[in-house]
C-alpha cells in the first residue's frame, strides 16, 4: 500500500500545523483579553491570559536574551538532529515525538524574537494591538511568551490537621501554559513511555560507531 506522506513530509506537516495553531490561538488571546484576564470554559478549565519570560510552564531561571539564545542552539541541534534520523528511517512515532517538541520550542521562540516588537503592551486596562514594527512593547529578542491554558482540577485548602501546610491553599494542577508547551510535553511523555528503550538503543549504536572510529 502506498504511503500518501514520507516520514520527512510528516514530520514538515506536524511542524507547520502545531505552529499555527499555536500562534492563532496566542494571537487572539493577545489581542482580545486583557493582562491576567479569565475565561471560564468549566470549574476545572480557564482560559487565563498570561505571559512569561521563562521557559515552558512559566518557569523564569536566567536572563531573557541568553534563554532566547539558547532556545534557538536548542532548535538549531534538534533540527540537525530530525533530518539525521529521518534519513536513517527510524520509526515514524519516533520522528513524531522530535517533531512535536520542535514545533513547541519554535512556537515559543516566535514568542521571544517577534511579539516585543509587534503588539503593545497588555495591562490590566488595555489590550494589546499590532503595531509597527519597532513601536512595541520591548525589543527583539525580548518578547514574553503568551501562556493561557489554566487547569486546576483541585481547588482546595489543606485540611487544619496536617502539619506545615495546614489551612494553606491548595491548587492542583497550578502552572500555566500554551499549546507549543503541551506539544513539547507530548513530545516527552510519549518518547518515555513507548521509546525508552528504543532511544537508548540507538545512543548504544551511536556509542558503538564511535568507539570504532577511534579504533581506526
Amino acid at each position: 500500500m502506498k504511503k500518501f506522506l514520507t516520514k520527512g513530509q510528516l514530520s514538515i506537516l506536524i511542524i507547520l500545523v502545531v505552529l499555527i495553531i499555536d500562534q492563532v490561538i496566542k494571537i487572539w488571546v493577545k489581542t482580545h483579553m486583557f493582562w491576567h484576564e479569565s475565561i471560564r470554559v468549566t470549574d476545572w478549565f480557564f482560559i487565563y491570559f498570561t505571559e512569561n519570560n521563562g521557559m515552558a510552564f512559566g518557569m523564569e531561571i536566567i536572563g531573557k536574551l541568553f534563554l532566547t539564545s539558547f532556545r534557538i542552539v536548542a532548535v538549531a541541534l534538534i533540527i540537525g538532529y530530525l533530518i539525521k534520523i529521518i534519513k536513517r528511517g527510524l520509526k515514524t512515532g519516533y520522528i513524531v515525538c522530535i517533531s512535536l517538541i520542535l514545533a513547541g520550542a519554535i512556537g515559543n521562540i516566535i514568542d521571544c524574537v517577534f511579539y516585543g516588537v509587534l503588539f503593545s503592551e497588555s495591562t490590566h486596562s488595555s489590550i494589546a494591538t499590532c503595531v509597527p514594527i519597532g513601536e512595541g512593547y520591548s525589543e527583539w529578542f525580548y518578547g514574553k511568551v503568551v501562556d493561557m491554558f489554566y487547569f486546576p482540577i483541585i481547588d482546595t485548602n489543606w485540611p487544619e490537621w496536617i502539619p506545615f501546610v495546614g489551612g494553606e491553599h491548595f491548587i492542583f494542577f497550578s502552572p500555566i501554559f500554551n499549546f507549543a508547551d503541551a506539544a513539547i510535553s507530548c513530545g516527552i511523555i510519549a518518547l518515555i513511555l513507548f521509546y525508552s528503550k528504543y532511544l537508548n538503543e540507538n545512543m548504544k549504536q551511536s556509542d558503538a560507531v564511535i568507539d570504532a572510529k577511534k579504533e581506526k
